[in-house]
């Protein structure tokens, strides 16, 4: 249990606390209330960056896990599985990844996704049952909790340390020892709250930070981007096709014409046609230097000897 300063309400986890910079809020003008929640989301990153080397940690298990074949699990209620279950969808489209490279689980299902299910949480056998279904020795599974504690991934992750699968923990909770063994447990101390207890703000903007943090990580240790350029898109639309005429430009220094010809004589894969416009060889060879440097186009350029 903790208590704040000047405050008499005890609390379990830093969230529920008051916040004593807050507490006449509810006196305040309009600007001076957004000056406030302003003021607290700047506390943000410098909390995020006090749990990077528990991150790196986290997304070298991940890397580990798909490169063996495996799949990277979320586990989350609330703002928290909304969060990571946007994270999960966002990485189809940006790195073309399979769809079940990383899967969300959220309690409640999916409704819970647009309408509160607050019970659902509360489930610890639900969280373990949902990892039994999907998750083998291997995985990475994710959980995410502002409190530290929410039985639904709790359960999960004792499920899942049982099946064999590696664990890890993103919780707001610092000060309070996890009620599960993982092996990466990443705490973020981002305090009380601007409103007591509102997780979807300060505890949420921070998870959001170490789910995008994460998985770009990982995805850029996979190969799926060269520099810092996503060339790993897959071109549906008028728009995604003219990303990837910019990316390719922006790659080789080349004219539209020649990346659009190398665009249609790899098939559409950008990859492909990065890797033939950066070495000179023709595409079929760069699609075999690529598969044998596991997608990375730094790999089949040093193959090729055409390092860049």
């Amino acid at each position: 249990m903790t208590t704040r300063p000047g405050l008499s309400v005890r609390v379990e986890s830093p969230t529920e606390a008051r916040n004593p910079r807050t507490v006449d809020i509810d006196r305040m003008s309009t600007l001076d209330v957004l000056r406030s929640i302003n003021a607290e989301d700047h506390t943000v990153p410098d909390a995020v960056a006090a749990v990077l080397p528990e991150l790196a940690e986290a997304a070298d298990l991940a890397v580990q896990a798909l490169s063996s074949g495996g799949r990277v699990h979320y586990v989350g209620a609330g703002t928290s599985g909304r969060l990571a279950t946007m994270d999960a969808a966002e990485l189809v489209p940006t790195f073309n990844v399979p769809p079940n490279w990383f899967v969300a689980h959220h309690a409640g299902g999916s409704q819970a996704l647009v309408r509160a299910v607050e019970d659902a949480e509360d489930q610890a056998e639900g969280g373990a049952a949902e990892i039994r279904k999907h998750v083998a020795r291997g995985d990475l599974v994710v959980g995410l909790t502002a409190s530290g504690r929410t039985p639904f991934v709790v359960g999960a992750l004792k499920a899942a340390g049982a099946l064999g699968a590696h664990t890890a923990l993103v919780s707001n909770n610092p000060n309070t020892p996890p009620p599960v063994e993982v092996d990466v447990l990443i705490a973020l101390d981002t305090g009380s709250e601007v409103i007591a207890g509102s997780t979807r703000m300060k505890a949420g903007t921070a998870q959001k930070l170490v789910l995008t943090s994460f998985s770009t990580a990982v995805m850029i240790r996979l190969g799926r981007t060269y520099s810092n350029l996503m060339v790993s898109m897959r071109a549906t639309n008028a728009k995604l096709r003219g990303r990837t005429l910019r990316i390719l430009r922006e790659a080789t220094g080349l004219e539209d014409q020649e990346c659009a010809d190398a665009l249609a004589d790899a098939d559409d894969d950008l990859k492909v046609a990065l890797v033939h416009l950066l070495s000179g060889v023709p595409t079929a060879r760069a699609a075999e230097a690529l598969a044998g440097a596991k997608g990375h186009v730094r790999g089949a350029l040093t193959t090729l000897g055409a390092t860049r």
